[in-house]
């Protein structure tokens, strides 16, 4: 439970001090007394980022901090995180001191002690806290929310995670099975891609072949060139008159007359004489083979220029490049399969939507009846809950209507409600009573914050008529000190509470004997939250 709340220099209040009591407490006041700022400081210690236009005028800093103390054994999560954090107190290990500095220029976080950032403030605070603002009332009126109350009422969050899972698989074959569809070719496309494809498989081409071609063309167009010049060469190493050959066997005579004076050095220089010949005759023999390989028929000349014609065809069709040619073939040939074999896909896709549908509608139907087993019991509950809030007579109803299936399942539940014994059940959206849609929601807060474990709730701008039923009364008031708008809080006796409910109610001796008869029915009969 929220035990004590401290406010130190914020907006109007200069320091306040709160002692909550056990069960319901209620804070009231008057239009601009400073309610606002006391829910304020509860939500910066909540995890709300601070405005520094917030610290009182005059004041350098405010300060807030509050104390929670948790049930022996509760929030076990919120104890696992604690102790993860090192946030647990030596000395007092359920409870949770919180505390707020705020300064023009920064704002300090602590948890028993240590210091810690937003995050883990509000993940601590929205374990134990749920606040609920007026303006929320309007959602429960929502069939959606309605639905995700009896889902959270009966602790169906396994089962609706499964109904979202399979319907997220299902959604995920239909949207594959629709893309498959749409990339399929037309009858018409397929015939061109099937022309496209015989026309570059008939052409036989490989990569880098257009410029293999070019390079032999280039050298076949100048053959004439080619051969003559390889001739001359050929001529001047080996084959003429007076050829590099021939010399090399006149100094091989005259290095033989070296072999009587000094044959070691001799038969070393015929050796690199030898070597030299060899070289050059190696080399004629080479141009003389390249020579003849450069010399081609006028015909074999005419189908190379044909070849260049095709290739530079494809490539203008297909291209730019010859790479690309071959690229484009392969797209064609997978774009052409996937026509082929359609029919054998969409049947795939069809079996595999039929089993994701079917494990969709297993998984919705259990979560339906788990809702529908769960339905009357979330009624007598809310009943019970109203009842404490003053509609003495007040039943709920639930009625389940199928809905367009999706990820929450194939229900649609709308809350029915009837104020008082005769009064037929009508949908919670068709109440025009604000007051009884904010007990009604007050109702469903309650329930919830059971079910989810979390032990304190706070109501902002609350239906009025509910202050009545308070364990613990405060009142909110403005004074002026030394010429200062402040404001302060204070707890309520019996007949300050009468003066106070009276104040609520409009004011005058009717009002208050009004209060009184309102204050002696909640004791009387016990009906307190």
């Amino acid at each position: 439970m929220l035990n004590w709340l401290s406010v130190q220099n914020l907006a109007i209040v200069e320091e306040a001090e709160i002692e909550f009591g056990p069960s319901f407490n209620v804070i009231t006041g008057e239009t601009g007394a400073g309610k606002s700022v006391i829910m304020g400081a509860l939500g910066l210690l909540l995890g709300n980022r601070a405005d520094k236009s917030a610290i009182r005028t005059g004041a350098d800093h405010c300060e807030i901090s509050a104390g929670f103390t948790l049930a022996p054994g509760a929030l076990p999560k919120l104890r696992a995180f604690l102790e993860e954090n090192a946030l647990v107190s030596a000395d007092e290990p359920d409870s949770i001191l919180v505390r707020r500095v705020i300064t023009h220029s920064s704002s300090r976080n602590f948890v028993n002690g240590s210091a810690v950032n937003l995050n883990v403030l509000r993940a601590i605070a929205s374990a134990m806290v749920d606040v609920h603002a007026a303006n929320e009332n309007a959602a429960i009126l929502d069939p959606a929310n309605q639905l995700d109350v009896l889902d959270r009422f009966a602790g169906l969050q396994k089962e609706l995670n499964a109904v979202r899972e399979c319907w997220d698989e299902l959604a995920a074959v239909r949207r594959e099975k629709a893309a498959f569809a749409a990339s399929l070719p037309s009858p018409e496309e397929a015939a061109r891609l099937r022309r496209d494809c015989e026309e570059i498989e008939r052409a036989d081409i490989h990569a880098g072949e257009d410029d293999e071609l070019t390079a032999r063309h280039d050298l076949a167009a100048n053959s004439r060139s080619v051969i003559e010049l390889a001739s001359q060469v050929c001529g001047g190493l080996t084959d003429g008159e007076d050829s590099i050959s021939q010399r090399f066997a006149e100094c091989r005579r005259i290095l033989r007359g070296l072999e009587r004076i000094e044959p070691t050095k001799a038969e070393e220089f015929l050796n690199a004489l030898d070597g030299a010949k060899e070289a050059v005759d190696d080399l004629s023999s080479e141009l003389a083979s390249f020579a003849s390989e450069v010399e081609i028929d006028e015909q074999e000349f005419q189908e190379m220029e044909e070849r260049m014609r095709l290739l530079q065809t494809l490539k203008r069709r297909y291209g730019p490049t010859l790479d690309d040619v071959l690229a484009h073939l392969e797209r064609v040939r997978e774009r052409v399969a996937v026509f082929d074999d359609a029919e054998l896909r969409r049947k795939e896709f069809e079996e595999q939507e039929a089993e994701s549908y079917r494990k969709y509608q297993a998984a919705a139907a259990q979560l339906s009846e788990k809702r529908k087993a769960a339905a009357g019991k979330l009624e007598d509950a809310l009943s019970k809950e109203t009842r404490k809030l003053g509609f003495l007579k007040a039943a709920y109803q639930l009625e389940f209507s199928a809905a367009k299936e999706g990820p929450l399942g194939i229900d649609s539940v709308t809350f029915l409600f009837s104020a008082n014994p005769g009064v037929p059940m009508i949908p919670l959206r068709d109440v025009a009573s604000s007051g009884e849609v904010a007990r009604v929601m007050l109702a469903v807060k309650t329930v919830l914050a059971t079910v989810d474990e979390i032990p304190i709730l706070v109501f902002d701008e609350i239906d009025a008529n509910i202050g009545v039923c308070a364990d613990t009364h405060f009142r909110v008031a403005k004074h002026v000190s030394d010429g200062r708008t402040l404001s302060g809080i204070r707890k309520l006796d019996d007949a300050a509470r009468v003066k106070e409910i009276a104040r609520m109610l409009g004011g005058g001796e009717s009002a208050s004997a009004h209060a009184e008869d309102m204050l002696k029915q909640v004791k009387k009969t016990g009906n307190k939250k």
